[in-house]
């Protein structure tokens, strides 16, 4: 386990109201990075612990390096228990649908009131326009924020296949909180700070927007796409699996004829420059495709990695598990599941001081820190118990 006193963010409390992937995202990398993340959920739990199918992984990827308390939160005393831990947090989570935080009385403008060094974090479908008030999903962004547009072949939109603008949004809003931490140091205020999945997947596709902007082209959807190179693509091996593999600049061409025994295109004033090889790139692949089927997977991989040029196996996500990069010096932690079994899965893709940010907390019980949260508030057992025996909390078994 990670020792907190390393970590960046050690000393910064947050209290996260959340469920899905976008907020619990802000939270985890939050937690990651150090801070203490409190997690409410209801008394029965966060609903995100019992998705199936698609979004059973979601609750154990985002909710690392998390405390869980219970609290009722239509009942009084959930409620003022939760401005307790509030009134000396740094950071407040949440990532509910447009104004149901300020039903509760919990939005900015009422726990500003109680804490003014309060960054308040709301993770939304949508910042301020005509769209604020729409609910929105992922799929939703990426189909009216023209990813999916891009994604699929033409005429056919399709949905990436993570949940990227969910986890994008969430990494904005962490950037939001960090600057806003940053200001707080000169202002002593505290600040409302937003992002959102439209906005996200905007600023995503922003790339192809520049280049109708520059050449006057709409960019095509992926998969009918004009490569800016000529060798740039998934190719068959002999055993019948796939490599993608680029050849992106003049230097990594010579590379490759070198590579692979080819001094006559090499030596090939139409191959000599990437402008040429794109314009006969329809008679130089099928050569390339002979050339790559000639090997196994592995001989090609093995063959590839000595010449410096880009290339990858078309990965499967539960293949990655065992992925001997990813494994090495803490690029996987391992979380225990709800039902005791054991998972690995990746870290905060970042090092700081050469080292990788890790687990400090398990992936909590539900309400598995309710007591020892509510014993800091001044709770006495007998308290803590008669709350929990009336439904207004749960602690955790």
């Amino acid at each position: 386990m990670t020792d907190i006193r390393h970590l960046p963010l050690s000393g910064i409390k947050v209290i996260e109201f959340t469920h899905m992937v976008m907020g619990p995202t802000v939270g985890v990398m939050l937690g990651d990075l150090g801070a203490d993340v409190i997690k409410i959920e209801p008394p029965k739990g966060d609903n995100t612990r019992r998705l199936v199918g698609a979004g059973a992984g979601y609750f154990a990827m985002y909710n690392r390096n998390k405390r869980s308390i219970c609290l009722d939160m239509k009942s009084d005393t959930g409620k003022d228990i939760a401005r307790k831990l509030i009134r000396d947090a740094d950071v407040v989570i949440e990532n509910f649908r447009p104004g149901a935080m300020d039903k509760l009385g919990f939005g900015y403008d009422d726990l500003s009131q109680i804490n003014d060094r309060l960054i308040y974090c709301s993770e939304k479908g949508f910042l301020k326009g005509p769209y604020e008030e729409r609910t929105a999903l992922d799929e939703v962004a990426q189909m009216m924020g023209g990813l999916a547009y891009m994604t699929g072949p033409p005429g056919r939109p399709l949905r990436a296949g993570a949940s990227v603008i969910d986890v994008t949004g969430g990494m904005f809003g962490v950037i939001a909180i960090l600057a806003a931490i940053e200001e707080r140091h000169r202002t002593g205020k505290g600040q409302y700070v937003k992002s959102s999945l439209y906005e996200t997947t905007a600023y995503l596709v922003g790339q192809h927007m520049a280049q109708y902007a520059v050449t006057g082209t709409p960019a095509q959807p992926m998969p009918a796409r004009i490569s800016s190179w000529a060798i740039y693509d998934v190719f068959e091996t002999a055993d019948e699996d796939n490599i993608f593999v680029g050849v992106v600049s003049d230097t990594q061409w010579v590379a490759f004829c070198e590579a692979f025994g080819l001094p006559e295109m090499a030596n090939n004033p139409d191959y000599a420059t990437n402008p040429e090889r794109v314009k006969r790139r329809d008679s130089l692949m099928p050569t390339v495709r002979a050339l790559f089927r000639r090997f196994s997977k592995a001989e090609l991989m093995e063959k590839l990695e000595t010449t410096g040029l880009p290339f990858a196996p078309i990965a499967k996500p539960e293949e990655l598990i065992d992925d001997p990069h990813l494994n090495a010096d803490g690029g996987m932690i391992e979380v225990t599941l709800e039902d005791g079994s054991k998972a690995k899965l990746p870290a905060m893709p970042v090092e700081m001081d050469g080292e990788r940010p890790g687990l400090r907390t398990n992936l909590p019980r539900i309400g598995e820190h309710t007591a020892e949260v509510l014993a800091t508030l001044g709770f006495s057992e007998a308290d803590i118990d008669a709350l929990d025996s009336d439904g207004t909390i749960r602690c955790g078994k």
